[in-house]
């Protein structure tokens, strides 16, 4: 596994006056499985755009050399062509249409000037043979759990004959199982020569698969590690972020004794008419002033839903239960009567329920709470200036102004936008659903940090993660939640992975 498959040669990019890429020269072995780490704006996806074709030749400074060959990709298209297929976080697949269909859509196996459909079954089939998914590909993508739906995705790669896969954070939305499931799948690839390039901010996976890791910085290559041996976790961290970071869950100081209970849930059942079947039932839990409560539970186990059940149930669910603020019964029939109530709830998607992407920092801050800053129905424009300042500020929102498009931002920063948003609603309560996910280490460190500050400062935070060690890093108590039911409370003195997972499933 010596012979090089991939080549790029003092690659630098520039958007305006920033540079995001500086003479980068990265290597590929071919049939290995490479990883690409770095801290969000680091430069990952835009190396590999430009390996992919997304930013064409002529776009950036450098040479691509591809089994032994300059290449000058115009388009993804020209990369497909090479063999070189690129997967995103965000699928591109179309619910209502089949499997088979989505395969060969763009790439259509024809009998003259007509779509031959029995070969396109008949080779959808042998992808997903492949791609060790045993299904029929007849079968609609929306019937799909997410884990599949990435299998359907690398099965596409193949129906173009990729012998390079780039998978950019492939396992974000999965759970424990579907990831692993996923990392076995590249090592299998790897037996039959198949080379891939895994871009991921979970450093254990790529610690787990990985035969050589590059790291990025500030759109600089800072070094390579070769092997099982020089592959460490600590030192991709201190590489990754230019310093050491001791504990990626900051200590704080917690309260003696907590016993101010300021939200309560009773015997809450929801029934989804849509899927036709109960979600949650019979749901308690409660959380008090100053606690982190950790919400943990398999993918698909009705975490989201409990999330959505109490703010205002923007779903449409069919609710029975009692919600408690403050000690008082309150009933939301919007998110809106659940923001009045004093809850705020960050969503775990932020690019799709969370911001306006086209929108200004400023814009995306100031929209939840506007009436705070206005004058018969007029905003206040300066106040409204200094609002959006004073949190990008507290939270330390890296971007050029708060006049960025928010879309421009990192990750990481785009959270902190989707965070200060809900806190200039000064909320009681703050839901976090999946705070973390997509996000850099350094990013990470700094979500932890804002919310030890917020709960000394006497708020009550729920935070659901698919990160097992994430919950058992910030949390205070812990709630689990198997199939929507609560199947265990533990604090977290008694709390480990052990237990927790047992609960889960």
């Amino acid at each position: 596994m010596n012979e090089i498959i991939l080549e790029m040669k003092n690659i630098s990019k520039s958007f305006g006056v920033v540079q995001a890429l500086k003479n980068i020269d990265f290597k590929v072995k071919k049939g290995e499985i490479h990883g690409l780490v770095g801290e969000n704006g680091a430069g990952k996806s835009t190396l590999m755009k430009i390996l992919s074709g997304v930013y064409p030749y002529g776009d950036y400074e450098g040479e691509i050399i591809y089994k032994g060959q300059p290449q000058r990709f115009n388009s993804i298209r020209d990369s497909e062509n090479a063999g070189i297929a690129i997967i995103y976080q965000e699928l591109a697949l179309i619910p209502e249409m089949s499997i088979y269909e989505n395969i060969y859509l763009g790439n259509e196996i024809k009998s003259g000037l007509v779509i031959d459909w029995n070969e396109t079954i008949m080779m959808a089939n042998e992808m997903l043979k492949k791609v060790k998914l045993d299904i029929n590909s007849e079968t609609k993508v929306k019937e799909l759990g997410v884990g599949k739906q990435q299998l359907v995705e690398i099965a596409k790669a193949f129906s173009k004959n990729a012998d390079l896969l780039i998978l950019d954070e492939p396992t974000a939305a999965l759970n424990d199982d579907d990831s692993e499931n996923l990392l076995e799948l590249l090592r299998i690839l790897q037996d039959e020569g198949i080379t891939s390039i895994i871009i991921s901010h979970k450093l254990k996976e790529i610690i787990q698969v990985a035969d050589t890791v590059t790291i990025l910085r500030d759109g600089e290559s800072v070094c390579t590690m070769h092997g099982k041996e020089e592959i460490d976790e600590s030192e991709m961290i201190r590489n990754m972020v230019g310093r050491e970071i001791e504990d990626i869950y900051p200590k704080r100081e917690k309260a003696k004794e907590l016993t101010d209970i300021v939200f309560e849930v009773k015997e809450l059942t929801a029934y989804n008419p849509l899927k036709d079947r109960e979600i949650l039932t019979d749901v308690n839990i409660y959380a008090r002033k100053g606690e982190v409560v950790g919400i943990a539970g398999l993918m698909g186990a009705g975490r989201t839903e409990l999330a959505y059940s109490i703010f205002g149930n923007p779903k449409g669910y069919r609710l029975k239960g009692e919600i408690y603020v403050e000690g008082k019964r309150r009933s939301f029939r919007t998110p809106k009567d659940a923001m009045k109530a004093g809850l705020a709830y960050v969503t775990e998607d932020r690019k799709k329920e969370g911001l306006l992407l086209r929108q200004d920092i400023k814009n995306n801050i100031t929209l939840t709470n506007l009436k705070e800053i206005s004058k018969r129905s007029v905003v206040n424009r300066n106040e409204e200036v200094n609002i959006a300042n004073e949190y990008k500020d507290k939270l330390n929102i890296r971007a050029s102004g708060i006049d960025q498009i928010t879309d421009q931002l990192s990750g990481g920063n785009q959270q902190k936008v989707s965070l200060s948003k809900w806190l200039y609603t000064k909320p009681k309560v703050l839901i976090l659903d999946e705070p973390t996910r997509g996000i850099d280490v350094g990013a990470k460190l700094e979500i932890y940090t804002i919310i030890n500050r917020l709960v000394q400062e006497g708020m009550a935070i729920i935070v659901i993660s698919s990160e097992l060690s994430e919950i058992l890093g910030i949390s205070d108590r812990i709630y689990v939640i198997s199939e929507g039911k609560l199947t265990g409370e533990l604090s977290i003195d008694e709390a480990d992975s052990d237990k927790v997972m047992r609960l889960a499933i």
